[in-house]
């Protein structure tokens, strides 16, 4: 694909892309004066789909008409609500549908599967995780060893990048499994790093664990609805994630999580864990519902998870793969227009298309407050990022609805604030 720092080049890019008519189903921000915006920031919170109103509105409707009766009678009824989500999450987990469930958020998922998974014993109770990890993951790791009376400080393991490098080779994370893995009990892995916008290869991660004897769980908060996953292929023993990201749920919305097929373990639970058949008999011996289904603790939040509805059947409509390839010409053309920067930007993602997914990260060098001061510049200009202390703008162009024109609205906006901005 030929590009050029262009208006006719990103013209000429949305008139040849066979998904542009997509982003006229998503509710599209404008400035208080009533200017489009050039929003890149799905990586944070994902646009909303205009289908979404509807369906909520029917909900809402069904609990007015309804009330207690919605739970059977309801346009889609609330006792097997999570149905409704399972297919579509399944399809882009790359997992079996009996595998997944939409349930909770993605922090409370991770400490339920942890708390199933992570079972130290002897020399084996350490925890892999990445340094750097997003905050809310190293919490929860570092609060469940302590849980089990266990010191983080020696149990909770942060591989970090080599010493001048952003990103961590997979062959680190294959290294350290080879030479310590014995005192590994469970690795915890991005599928794609938040802060740099690196991808990995989960399936080498997963079987670099199982060889070592360790369980191998994988946070994909931005990862899922952003690069292809094969969760059952690789073996992976679970998975989590949230749905507000990528997925365009909404703020808040429902999590989810994956469980490998093989895995009948014991587990905590909860009464919409209890098979279906038997659940509401309220017999006090628990009887797991089959596969991720039985690893629900309670019941379904209906407004939370009526979004996703919406967002999952355009994710099925566009296909994955074709979402996949135009995103990595999204990501292409920002990475070719960034590239042309003044000095005092640098790109920390990695370049290949497989190593990472719709988002780049760019790192602000200079004095100290220059790289907010350039981000503020190009929040005021109507280019919606993210920001990340103490230097880092990261920018996420979308396939669903973002546009090449909003990719060099961006990148013009960048260089523009960069040259302002000494």
């Amino acid at each position: 694909m030929t590009f050029e720092p262009t208006p006719q080049c990103a013209r000429r890019l949305d008139e040849g892309d066979p998904l542009r008519d997509f982003r006229e189903r998503f509710a599209l921000p404008r400035s208080a004066g009533g200017k489009p915006l050039a929003y890149l920031c799905g990586h944070s919170l994902g646009l909303m789909p205009l289908a979404a109103r509807g369906i909520v509105m029917e909900e809402l409707d069904d609990w007015a008409q309804l009330a207690v009766q919605g739970h059977e009678h309801a346009h889609r009824p609330w006792i097997p609500y999570h149905e409704n989500l399972r297919d579509g999450l399944a399809a882009l987990a790359g997992a079996r549908p009996g595998e997944v469930v939409a349930m909770s958020s993605l922090t409370v998922n991770l400490h339920l599967l942890l708390a199933a998974f992570y079972r130290p014993g002897g020399r084996r109770r350490r925890i892999l995780i990445e340094a750097g990890a997003f905050s809310s993951d190293r919490h929860a790791v570092a609060s469940q060893i302590a849980w089990r009376g266990l010191d983080p400080r020696d149990a909770l393991v942060e591989l970090a990048p080599k010493e001048g490098a952003d990103t961590i080779p997979e062959e680190s994370v294959e290294a350290y499994l080879k030479e310590h893995g014995a005192s590994v009990a469970l690795v915890l892995w991005p599928g794609v790093q938040y802060r740099t916008g690196q991808a990995f290869d989960l399936g080498r991660i997963a079987q670099a664990a199982h060889r070592a004897g360790c369980i191998a769980g994988f946070d994909l908060a931005h990862a899922i609805g952003n690069v292809p996953l094969a969760l059952h292929d690789i073996e992976a023993d679970f998975a989590v994630w949230c749905s507000y990201k990528y997925l365009n749920a909404g703020p808040g919305a429902i999590g989810g999580c994956f469980v490998h097929e093989r895995h009948d373990r014991p587990h905590l639970a909860g009464w919409w864990g209890h098979e279906p058949a038997t659940r509401f008999r309220m017999g006090p011996e628990f009887r797991p519902a089959t596969g991720a289904a039985g690893w629900q603790i309670s019941n379904p939040p209906i407004l939370s998870a009526a979004p996703l509805i919406a967002s999952l059947a355009l994710f099925g409509e566009a296909g994955l793969p074709r979402l996949r390839q135009k995103s990595v010409a999204l990501t292409g053309y920002l990475e070719y227009l960034l590239g042309r920067l003044t000095p005092g930007a640098q790109l920390i993602t990695p370049r290949a298309a497989d190593a990472r997914g719709c988002q780049l990260s760019v790192r602000i060098t200079g004095p100290q407050g220059r790289g907010r001061r350039i981000f503020d510049a190009l929040t005021a200009q109507g280019v919606i990022g993210d920001w990340r202390e103490p230097d880092t703008i990261r920018l996420a162009p979308i396939p669903l609805y973002n546009t090449f024109a909003e990719v060099l609205r961006g990148a013009e906006a960048l260089a523009q604030a960069l040259r302002l901005e000494p």
